[in-house]
Parts: structure tokens; sequence; C-alpha cells
């Protein structure tokens, strides 16, 4: 056994030099050029066989110590300095159960208003000094604030608000142009893909954390209405609202939005907005409207069910499917129908109907998109104009008065550019209240924007002139029925 000893470590020492040669010969092909070592075990990492195992995505497994230790230091350096922090603040009266009492307030005087206030994020997307962030983060704020990474403070003008979309255009001035990040493609995204999320968690300061895209088009996760969203396992707390999802290009590609948690804190499912509807928000901003408006198709549409499905002849459910088309209007023109399937828009699959709203969200009006249908059993693509909501009647808008409790209360005949305006959908009808005086009966009632009137006192409303001669009835016993978010409000009072 000992005299073998020797020739077993000669044979060892053979095959060592071999090895030796190989990686040599792999390296020098390397640098002319031709596949080498690291190429070979990267195809093999990512299962590649044949010619073109070189060929695809510029993705793959980190391979080798050195790009283990690689650092998102220089992609964080270049960004950063566009994320800021936004502070909105609002003025509340806390009404005292005494308010009123002359006895009371002679010991404990008045109320006094009480300042409130709450921390977000924002992302420079203009050196202009236009900043996107979260509606929730600046609703109701008498005054927003904004802090650059520099340590420089800003008052900022809100340009556009949607809180269907909970996004929120924001403006600053400065002498000097602002550092941004310029705004990405969210579509090119991918299941797998680094990002990096940059925002001030419970008001620490600026913070970078890292993850991976976890999912794409998610729905249905109670955040807002616009029903898509990115899912990333990069850490989002309270104070990252309004902050940067950046891809390793340095570009925006979402806005982070909310959480899900039990605890307050991050546990890796985050949600962000993406960037493509964060871009048509920021272009409608730039163009001075003063509402989100979204392309009118004329049609309205129902999630296709995998009863619904198998009904139709289709593999699984997917798409969008039509329930009613507007006469004379853009669907009609197109051909659709009810029952008819909407399976893909400009190309794009449609995983559910929020995605058909996502995808016409982010088109501009007066562009022709291209749908792709089910309809008879036969798949087909038919051009559809993109046009904006009709006005209708609803430019009339009618300011109840007198004795009643709709005093103070604005109201007009819905339309579908109205029902945009007021975040409701295109395809309700009747009289709906637009705005409300904060200091009238309407207001003490709790009366709001988008509550329609369905029945006044026995008469059936169909009209803002109806309501208005409803309302001037003499009498102080008041029975009517109101409808808010889908629900049914009956209301008997004395006033």
């Amino acid at each position: 056994m000992r005299a073998r000893r020797p020739m077993l470590y000669l044979a060892c020492a053979l095959m060592a030099a071999f090895a030796a040669l190989t990686v040599g010969r792999a390296v020098a092909e390397d640098k002319n050029n031709e596949p080498g070592l690291t190429e070979v075990l990267t195809d093999l990492l990512h299962g590649a066989e044949g010619d073109d195992a070189t060929a695809g995505p510029d993705r793959r497994v980190p391979f080798g110590r050195e790009e283990m230790q690689l650092s998102f230091a220089p992609l964080v350096k270049q960004t950063a300095p566009a994320v800021v922090n936004v502070y909105a603040s609002q003025t509340a009266k806390v009404v005292s159960p005494f308010e009123g009492d002359p006895f009371f307030e002679q010991f404990f005087g008045r109320s006094q208003p009480r300042a409130q206030s709450s921390l977000g994020s924002g992302v420079l997307v203009d050196p202009s000094g236009i900043i996107v962030t979260n509606f929730h983060v600046i609703k109701g704020a008498d005054e927003v604030k904004v802090a650059t990474s520099d340590g420089r403070e800003f008052t900022s003008k809100i340009l556009l608000k949607d809180e269907t979309l909970d996004l929120a255009v924001l403006k600053i001035e400065s002498d000097k142009p602002f550092p941004t990040v310029p705004i990405g493609d969210s579509d090119a995204l991918q299941v797998g893909d680094l990002v990096l999320a940059i925002g001030n968690p419970f008001g620490v300061g600026q913070t970078t954390t890292s993850g991976i895209v976890s999912a794409l088009a998610r729905t249905h996760i109670g955040i807002s209405d616009s029903g898509f969203f990115i899912q990333t396992d990069a850490a989002i707390n309270p104070g990252n609202s309004g902050g940067a999802l950046i891809n390793m290009a340095g570009q925006l590609i979402g806005i982070n939005t909310a959480i899900y948690s039990r605890s307050g804190g991050s546990i890796g499912i985050g949600f962000a907005i993406p960037s493509n509807m964060v871009h048509a928000f920021v272009e409608a901003a730039k163009a001075g409207r003063d509402f989100f408006e979204r392309p009118y198709i004329g049609a309205t549409f129902d999630l296709v069910t995998p009863q619904i499905a198998e009904s139709l002849g289709m593999d699984k459910p997917y798409g969008a499917l039509v329930s009613a088309v507007e006469p004379n209007g853009p669907s009609q023109k197109a051909g659709l129908k009810p029952g008819d399937v909407v399976l893909t828009f400009n190309g794009t699959a449609l995983e559910n109907v929020d995605a058909l709203g996502y995808r016409l969200a982010t088109q501009p009006i007066g562009a022709t998109a291209q749908l792709g249908i089910l309809t008879k059993g036969e798949q087909k693509t038919v051009d559809i104009v993109l046009e904006r909501a009709p006005e209708g009647a609803a430019s009339t808008q009618v300011v109840l008065r007198g004795r009643s409790p709709f005093a103070g209360a604005k109201v007009a005949l819905l339309s579908p550019r109205l029902a945009q305006r007021l975040g409701m959908n295109a395809d309700l009808k009747g009289v709906t209240v637009v705005d409300v005086d904060p200091n009238s009966p309407a207001a003490d009632f709790g009366f709001q924007p988008g509550d329609i009137v369905r029945e006044v006192n026995g008469a059936t409303i169909d009209s803002a002139q109806k309501l208005e001669q409803a309302v001037a009835q003499n009498t102080r016993w008041w029975r009517f029925t109101v409808e808010r978010n889908g629900q049914l409000l009956r209301q008997v009072l004395r006033y």
C-alpha cells in the first residue's frame, strides 16, 4: 500500500496540471472574444445548450466571488438625491362637548385648533421641480413642504391629485435645476429582477433597501382603484409611501405605496404603482389638467369567471367580458358587442378586467388601440379610438338653497366626464353632489361629493332641476334616498 502512494500523488499532480492547462486555454479564448470558461459556466447555470447558449437577455446568476461582492453604492449615489421627504400638515379643530356653553367656556375656554401632520416621500422626475408622491401622503393638507437630500426645504404647490390612483404631483421652485430620476418602462419588468426602494421610513432619514420583483399585476389588495401593482420584497415601511422603486439601470419603475403587514412594519410584501401609470399622470399634470382624464371607449366590463371561460370554450379565465356597450360610442363603432371578451390590448395579454382599465389609463386620449377579442367563438383584432369622455349636460350645475338638508350642495346630472372627475364609475346615472359648502346644512348632514340623490319626499330625481324643485318644498319633514359607493342610504328626519 505504501508503495502505491507515490504513484497516486503523481496521478493527482498530472490531473491538476491538465486542469490548469484547460483553464489557461479557456481564459486565452475568452480574451480573443470567443466563448470562454466564464461564459460556459454561466450557460450551464442557465441550463442553456447548443450554439445559441450565450444568446438571450442580459440577466444571469452571479458567478464568482468578485461578482458576489459587487455594491449598489454607485446606483444609490446616482438616484438618491432625487428622492425627497414630504411633510403635509393640516389644522383640525377639536370640538369640545361643552362648546357653546357660556359657563364651561368661562373656565375651560373655547376649543383651539390642533395641527396634524403626516410624513412621506416623493421623487423628483423633472429638473424644474416636479415631484411625484402618493395622494394619501398629502390628503387634506393645508400646507405641503418638501425637504431635499441636501438639506433644503421648500413649500410646494399641488398640481394634480387623484385619490382613486393614490397619486399626486407637487411643484417646487428654485433658480437651479433639481436632480431627477428618469421614468423607466414598468412593462419591461420581470419577476426576479433586482430593485432598490428609497424613502424615509418612520422619519429616521433617507434609507435604501434592496430586493427583487416578487410579482407583477397584483390586483384586489385594497390600496386604490387602479388595481395593478408591482409587488416587491424590498423593505417598505411607514414613511416610504411616495418613495422610489429603482431598477438596476437607475430608472424609476414604481412609486412605493403600501405594505401588507399585521404589525405595521415590513414583512417583505410591499406594493408599488407602476411607472407607466406614473408617467401618464405626470404628463397630465404638466399639461395643466384639473383632473386625470382616462380615455373613454363607451363600454363596461366584467370579470371572466371560470364558468364563463368554460362556456365560451376558453382554456382558462382571462381578459375582460363586455357587459354593456353605449350607443354610438367608440366600442360600438369598433364592433364590440355584449358577450365579447377582450383578450389583448395592443398585443399584451390581459390577465383580468383590472388590467384593461390600467392599460387604458396609460394611453393618451385620441390614440388608436388594437384589441384582440373573442366573439362568437372566433378570435379577431379590432381598432378602437380612445376618445375624451363626453360632457353631456353635466356643465349645468345647480347650487341648492333654502331651508332643507341639501342647502349648500352643488349638484349636476352625471356624465362620463363628470364621473371621471369625481372618481366614479363612468356607467353610473343620476343626479350627483359635485361639491359641498363646508359651512352649510348639507355639510352638517354629511353629504359628500359623489353622492347620488335618488329620491326626495316620494319624488324620483332624474335631473338637477327636479331636485332643486323638490328641496324648495315648505316642509319640516324630509325623507330621501342617497346612493353612496353602491349602497342605498335612506333617511327620515325633521329639519
